[in-house]
């Protein structure tokens, strides 16, 4: 399988779990089944404003990421649409990489036959040097393991400030985002290309300067991976910075798109649930949301 994607993609993330329910619905530890449905609920809105906007003859690519846990039928859904399906592959709720149905990793991918395994992953070249062994380790063997299927290898990669880092300046994490992290996440690809974990798309937190995103871009594709991308990642933050970051690396050699979550559906989701919104009007805030951001990547007003 030659390693990358040859297209864009557009995907609306909301493959949220433990923070889902504890931000969103306030509830804390083993949901019941009463709560299990308000949140499925919840993820059949958001994608049931992804399908209104999909019905709209959106740009190829555009799809969902989405979990087994409350996912419900919308693996099922997304497929029968045909847009992308992605789905993350890392247990929630913690800052080390494990897999989230242990050995039995493969089945559930090859059940749920997405698009994209998606993992999330913390890792800083600078922080605990035994945990990033062990977070390599099991990437490499989730990443053998893909590849070996002919599947495709989503990452998510977000590298959280050390305290040595913050302070150098000053504990802003503004500062940190602009001055600081680039030249991390430049160096957190190379070392996990250099320990053998490919994925075909990265997925990256927002950056403040195109020429930063060239860096990122062109240390995805070093040494022969030519047709690996990266997407935006939001990181649930306002839409104004989050437009700010889809123009930024829309355009940069190696940039194909987006991957965003809170920034589209919360306000929607959460009107539903504080009874500002009614369903239907929830829906078309996702769908507008969505294509607004669709808009903004792909350089429209």
């Amino acid at each position: 399988m030659k390693l990358g994607y040859d297209g864009d993609l557009y995907i609306l993330a909301f493959d949220h779990r433990g923070s889902f329910q504890k931000k969103m619905f306030g509830i804390p530890g083993t949901p019941n089944p009463e709560q299990r449905k308000t949140i499925s609920d919840a993820k059949a809105l958001i994608f049931d404003g992804f399908a209104a906007a999909f019905k709209e003859k959106l740009p190829a690519g555009a799809g969902v990421l989405v979990d087994e846990e409350s996912g419900g039928t919308v693996p099922k859904r997304t497929k029968e649409l045909g847009a992308v399906l992605a789905m993350p592959c890392e247990k929630s709720g913690q800052d080390e990489f494990d897999f989230d149905y242990g050995d039995d990793f493969g089945k559930h991918i090859e059940q749920l036959d997405p698009n994209f395994t998606k993992v999330l992953v913390r890792f800083n070249p600078a922080g605990d040097a035994a945990m990033n062994e062990r977070q390599k380790v099991r990437l490499r063997r989730l990443g053998e393991w893909l590849h070996g299927k002919g599947r495709r290898f989503l990452f998510e990669l977000l590298v959280p400030a050390t305290k040595e880092q913050l302070a150098s300046v000053g504990g802003s994490e503004d500062r940190y985002d602009r001055e600081v992290r680039p030249q991390l996440v430049v160096d957190t690809i190379k070392w996990f290309q250099d320990a053998g974990v490919d994925p075909d798309v990265w997925k990256i937190e927002g950056l403040d300067k195109r020429d930063d995103c060239k860096r990122v871009a062109d240390t995805a594709r070093r040494g022969g991976r030519d047709d690996v991308i990266c997407v935006v990642l939001g990181r649930g933050a306002s839409r104004e910075k989050v437009e700010e970051w889809l123009r930024v690396g829309a355009g940069v050699p190696g940039y194909r798109g987006f991957a965003i979550g809170r920034t589209i559906w919360w306000d929607a989701v959460a009107g539903v649930k504080d009874g500002k919104l009614d369903r239907q009007a929830a829906i078309k805030l996702v769908a507008d949301n969505y294509k607004r951001a669709i808009t903004a990547y792909r350089g429209g007003a």
